[in-house]
This record gives C-alpha cells, sequence and structure tokens, in this order.
C-alpha cells in the first residue's frame, strides 16, 4: 500500500479533516492533500516522523511496508515520541519506567 493510500485511511479511520491532520503536523492543507493524492513525492523522514507519531504507527507502516508493526517497532515509534518531551517529562517517565520495572521484578512478570 503507498503512503497516499495509507495516509487517507488512517486519516478518515481518525474521523479527521485534511485541516486537522495539517494542524496537527504543522504543514497546510494543501500538502496533507498532495501527500494524500501521491502528488508529493519523497516526503521528508521528520514529515514522516510527524505523520506515524499523529496517527500512532510506525514510519514503515505509513509507508506501506509493514502494516503489522512488530512490538520493537512500537517501541521505537515510543522512543522517538519521548524523544519530543521536555527535560522534566523525560524525567518523570524515566522514573515510572524504574517503577515499573522494579514493580514487575518483585512479582516475577513481565508486564
Amino acid at each position: 500500500m503507498s503512503l497516499a493510500t495509507t495516509l487517507n485511511l488512517l486519516r478518515v479511520k481518525k474521523k479527521q479533516s485534511l485541516q486537522d491532520v495539517a494542524d496537527a503536523i504543522g504543514v497546510s492543507k494543501t500538502h496533507v492533500w498532495e501527500m494524500e493524492k501521491g502528488r508529493s513525492e519523497n516526503p521528508s523522514l521528520e514529515m514522516l516522523t510527524k505523520l506515524a507519531n499523529h496517527f500512532g504507527v510506525t514510519i514503515r507502516a505509513l509507508v506501506g511496508e509493514d502494516i503489522e508493526s512488530s512490538e520493537d517497532e512500537k517501541l521505537a515509534m515510543m522512543f522517538r515520541q519521548a524523544g519530543a518531551l521536555g527535560e522534566n517529562d523525560r524525567a518523570v517517565l524515566e522514573d515510572m519506567i524504574k517503577g515499573m520495572l522494579k514493580r514487575n521484578q518483585s512479582r516475577g512478570t513481565d508486564n
């Protein structure tokens, strides 16, 4: 499946307008429309990252390489999103992860 098709399907599934997506990722409505129609070739990695984060998918899924994302790709997506957080929020996230790991170790579980 092409980026254009995937982008349209994701937007429709989320019940968002072209303007909603444009506002969320910081581009014009026309640019989103051009991507959906396949008229905007070779979008930047930054653009793909913004779209993937907005729709909650991996870049691979967005460009049609892999609709069923592996756990590693989901973790990579979460890591990219965490990179956009401020220093204080990243510290809070790190503390949360440490607490969850400690809790799981004491229970002897992976969840």
